[in-house]
């Protein structure tokens, strides 16, 4: 969009203007002009006794992303020393916009991360005060649920879309996400949260297996290499945790495998499909709801429920009550701007900060809780993260 067109009255004493108009229009340059059709524009465009020359064009191309976006163009009389000023000026809306989205995504990041870590703090607090982790996976999901239901009555979000085709493309992500989700819970209940993340450190290992054996997907050489450390890493932190317990292992193991499916289903069941990540998201949380409500009723059922609440209060205080609420909020907010994230980001990208966000919470977690580290498994964990470093790198 043309911005400006400065003119300088003086630079046309040579033009005859008393005896007739001068008629001046919009000059129009293709994408790529050259230096005949410039010229022959400006022919065009202004009538005079002499010929005009091209002095110099500058900037006539598209910018790069770090070039001043602007063009310039300088034309003077054969017999003049003086140049006509005429510069076209755009304003350098690009740059303007990609500095907004780089802002915009660390803005995600840094929120990601920090409601992340939030709810790995109070649900660790709640799952120390009450041990039944199928309950509390219910409320994360009636949570967001709810949340989502009264952002979209009150217009706050935008209702999405959808078809009976849609929920049932959406169905094999919601079990996958809900196995995931429970496993984990499960994990962090039988053990510290570092140790849990550490070993949901090793995904990308479990998505290469799975995706190689079950798929007959190819990788390069670097890619299998990566996954060398975060193995070996991850058998190192495990085989040197101080309170290691089978099942809190074997949960994460299988939210790595769960999740890994979520990914490979989701891929395969939104081809085509446009709809946010923010309500794609509430959609998810919704139809997982609606899976595991039974399941955690006949798994731990109210009775028990009613026994270990009354028994968390009379522990923790009403304090209890908040965390419960608050692991719930920043379980869906956590996750939503995940979400939200991916539609901004490349899967390359996403998966660094994935990264990222495992150390944040592992470093936390060790600090907020006392857990005690020996130093061959600060190394595993190290390992482990590194190699998750190398595999985001080694696919691209």
């Amino acid at each position: 969009m043309i911005s400006s067109v400065k003119l300088t009255a003086s630079s046309f004493t040579a033009l005859d203007l008393t005896t007739r108009k001068l008629p001046f229009s919009k000059p129009r340059f293709p994408s790529q002009p050259t230096t005949q059709n410039a010229k022959q524009s400006l022919n065009r465009s202004f009538s005079s006794q002499k010929p005009i020359y091209i002095s110099s064009i500058e900037n006539f191309a598209l910018p790069t992303v770090t070039q001043k976006r602007g063009t310039e163009c300088n034309a003077y009389e054969d017999d003049r020393s003086r140049p006509l000023e005429i510069n076209i000026e755009f304003p350098d809306e690009l740059t303007r916009f990609e500095a907004a989205q780089r802002l915009k995504i660390r803005i995600y990041f840094a929120t990601w991360w920090a409601l992340n870590v939030v709810f790995n703090i109070y649900n660790k607090k709640v799952l120390n005060a009450f041990s039944y982790p199928w309950l509390i996976s219910t409320l994360s999901l009636a949570t967001g649920s709810l949340m989502m239901l009264i952002s979209w009555a009150t217009r706050i979000a935008e209702v999405p879309n959808t078809d009976l085709e849609f929920w049932k493309r959406l169905f094999p992500v919601a079990v996958a996400h809900t196995v995931g989700h429970v496993a984990a819970t499960v994990s962090m209940w039988k053990v510290a949260v570092s140790f849990t993340h550490i070993i949901k450190s090793g995904e990308p290992a479990f998505s290469v297996l799975v995706s190689r054996f079950l798929l007959g997907e190819m990788f390069p050489v670097p890619v299998y290499l990566s996954l060398l450390p975060i193995i070996g890493g991850c058998t190192l932190a495990a085989v040197t945790e101080l309170n290691f317990n089978m099942t809190g292992f074997m949960g994460a193991m299988i939210s790595n495998l769960a999740f890994v499916f979520r990914n490979i289903f989701s891929k395969k069941g939104m081809k085509g499909k446009s709809i946010s990540g923010m309500n794609y998201y509430a959609c998810l949380s919704m139809l997982s709801l609606l899976i595991l409500t039974p399941f955690a009723i006949a798994v731990e059922g109210p009775k028990m429920w009613a026994v270990g609440w009354e028994k968390a209060i009379s522990q923790s205080g009403p304090h209890f009550i908040w965390w419960v609420a608050a692991q719930s909020v920043f379980y869906h907010l956590y996750n939503q701007v995940s979400y939200m994230s991916l539609d901004q980001i490349s899967p390359l990208t996403f998966s660094i900060g994935n990264t990222m966000k495992r150390i944040s919470v592992i470093v936390s977690s060790i600090i907020i809780f006392h857990t005690p580290v020996q130093p061959i498994n600060a190394i595993g964990a190290a390992i482990a993260i590194l190699g998750t470093f190398l595999y985001s790198q080694a696919k691209q």
